[in-house]
């Protein structure tokens, strides 16, 4: 099993040190979960939030390949409906040129209510804006010269995409899905899988299954490290630790939560839907994520392991330093490859 890092920077709220600070500790902890082993970094994108989720992922990513040398530098995900697709891009080609060939771009169509609000942009849109803006994406990563678009809401001329990608022809491409149509879709595609935050090991089984099952149906040799599957992690040691890392993470939920819905309530296709209650968040929080000591998660984890997981992405919300370093020196070992725990 390989780790990754998800989730991103949080900036200033309150009394909480400046953006700067906090963007700057971010960085040393990717840097060191580098050191320690881990394998990815992926970063959500998130606009208008009040508690300071990371905004310019690719901005941060840019920075990130120049002070790490290995990890994989993701997006979980890139909002494309927000985005004009030639501006987008050329910017995630330049991460790509800068890293290496290390980018590893994840597109989604987002969910977030006030999102959309604060853009000024139907959600109704969502779906038709981020279909153009994928099309957009491939035709400019594979189009042998020049090329035009005339779609629904982005128009181009005569243009060539500068500059190219490394990785040929083009980073990979990474989407959130669930349903067993939508996880079966991604993969004839040709994109790789991202697994929500929730359900259990079991579950999140069956759908790396299906997603397995439909990639070898398309002739292809299925990657188990192309599904990844995010967990949010807190290291806690004592029943008292314990609980308030369920707490925190109930709050997080629910501030999410009321980002995500209108006014008006629910909306078809959100995946909060359905999910509000104080004792479901509770429920979602002691089931799905990794929250105990070294040796609790790590039979947590092997059970996962066991359902088909090789591709794990951690998110402390808290982003302790202390917290990733007794990760990294009890709990990451027991998953490395036979050689390389050898060799430690």
């Amino acid at each position: 099993m390989r780790f990754g890092l998800f989730g991103g920077a949080r900036t200033s709220i309150g009394d909480q040190p400046s953006d700067s600070q906090q963007l700057r500790d971010f960085v040393d902890y990717v840097i060191e979960a580098e050191a320690l082993g881990f394998e990815s970094v992926f970063l959500v994108e998130h606009h208008f939030t009040g508690f300071g989720q990371v905004s310019a992922s690719l901005n941060l990513l840019s920075y990130l390949a120049a002070r790490t040398a290995r990890m994989r530098l993701g997006t979980a995900v890139m909002v494309l409906p927000w985005h004009n697709p030639a501006l987008l891009v050329e910017q995630a080609a330049t991460v790509d040129v800068l890293s290496g060939g290390r980018l590893d771009l994840g597109v989604g169509r987002g969910y977030r209510y006030t999102e959309f609000s604060g853009f000024c942009m139907p959600m109704e849109e969502a779906e038709a804006r981020y279909q153009e803006c994928l099309s957009f994406i491939r035709q400019a990563w594979t189009a042998p010269g020049r090329f035009s678009h005339h779609g629904k809401y982005w128009h181009y001329d005569n243009v060539v995409v500068e500059p190219a990608p490394v990785q040929r022809p083009h980073p990979p491409l990474w989407i959130g899905a669930n349903s067993a149509e939508s996880i079966v879709k991604t993969a004839r595609d040709g994109m790789n899988l991202l697994i929500a935050q929730h359900g259990t090991p079991e579950q999140v089984g069956e759908k790396i299954a299906t997603y397995r099952a439909a990639v070898e149906g398309q002739g292809r040799v299925f990657d188990p490290f192309s599904a990844g599957v995010t967990r949010a992690l807190h290291v806690a040691h004592t029943p008292a630790e314990r609980d308030r890392q369920h707490e925190l993470r109930i709050r997080f939920m629910r501030n999410v939560q009321e980002l995500s819905l209108p006014p008006s309530g629910p909306i078809a296709g959100n995946h909060f839907q359905g999910h509000g209650s104080a004792d479901d968040m509770r429920r979602r929080t002691e089931t799905d994520a990794l929250i105990g000591t070294p040796e609790e998660i790590i039979a947590r984890l092997k059970v996962y392991e066991a359902a088909g997981v090789r591709n794990m992405l951690l998110m402390d919300v808290g982003g302790s330093r202390e917290a990733l370093r007794i990760f990294g020196r009890e709990v990451l070992p027991e998953f490395r490859e036979p050689k390389l725990r050898d060799a430690a």
